[in-house]
């Protein structure tokens, strides 16, 4: 079977570290496993070659975004993590929050931006702090915190870097969580704190500083209730295999849900494999049962 990883997004880094581990993973339990980089080889050598199955390592556009996981179904290979219209859907953070908004879930309020945007008018509906971030990026690459609407024009252009469609989000005050799911099974709920409260790119991958608790200190009530919204917003996406949620609580208890992951990080400070432990599933048993739920479309 294949491993793809590294890729062409501005996650490279990030992947290749995930499908190092996802590969060493693999193979300590008996699976013939071999790295597979889309970016140095065309896609269609997967089949040339023989791989029956693909393990998803790939993070961002052209690997998390349906376009890897359409060829895939193309040649009749089976493959890890949702469809290809659920990884198009949660990688656009903007069609992310119009379904979950017309089912009734609950997400932070945004506007898409423009070159034109009456930038004094967006910070007047959203209020401020907010956050200005590119729609179909991950790993908060390309997000600014705007403090000020005069900030706004210019955390615009940092966005729009990375993608021409760019949202701003209003900012939530509140405990930061995130939630992982292996097929249908919702994981324990991590708590994180990041250093002065900035859960950035190299707080994500890099830093020791990050504190992530997991039991996350809520009572088992309330994460069951939590999970339950997870497992539904999942569900409204029509996400599958696996994946994780990124939300916010506030402090009466209420969460807004800021985004869903398709192909979550694999890396040493990756939060499904640090939940899905504490579940009582090691990183071997983990990337197993992953594989196990590949499918074709």
């Amino acid at each position: 079977m294949a491993v793809l990883l590294g890729g062409k997004s501005a996650e490279r880094e990030i992947s290749l570290m995930s499908g190092k581990n996802v590969l060493e993973g693999l193979r300590n339990v008996g699976v013939d496993a071999h790295p597979f980089d889309p970016a140095e080889r065309e896609v269609f050598e997967i089949k040339r070659e023989g791989f029956q199955r693909v393990f998803i390592a790939l993070h961002g556009r052209y690997g998390e975004d349906g376009t890897v996981q359409g060829a895939l179904e193309l040649m009749g290979i089976p493959y890890t993590g949702s469809g290809v219209m659920a990884s198009a859907l949660c990688m656009d953070k903007v069609r992310t929050k119009m379904v979950w908004v017309a089912c009734g879930l609950p997400t932070p309020r945004w506007e898409v931006l423009r070159a034109d945007s009456d930038w004094s008018g967006v910070a007047a509906r959203l209020g401020l702090p907010l956050i200005v971030k590119p729609a179909r990026e991950g790993s908060t690459l390309g997000l600014t915190k705007v403090t000020d609407a005069n900030q706004l024009r210019a955390a615009f252009d940092v966005a729009r870097g990375f993608d021409p469609l760019v949202l701003a989000e209003e900012f939530v005050a509140g405990q930061e969580l995130t939630a992982g799911f292996v097929g249908e099974q919702a994981l324990p709920l991590i708590r994180i704190e990041a250093p002065d409260g900035r859960y950035d790119y190299q707080s994500k991958y890099f830093s020791d500083e990050t504190r992530y608790f997991c039991p996350c200190g809520l009572s088992p009530e309330e994460e069951r209730g939590i999970q339950d919204v997870v497992m539904r917003s999942a569900a409204a996406l029509d996400c599958s295999g696996w994946g994780r949620a990124d939300l916010i609580r506030r402090a009466d208890g209420s969460i807004c849900l800021l985004e869903m992951n398709t192909s979550p990080g694999m890396t040493g400070h990756s939060l499904v494999p640090m939940a899905a432990k504490v579940a009582g599933m090691d990183f071997q048993q983990l990337v197993l049962r992953i594989l196990e739920l590949a499918h074709v479309g």
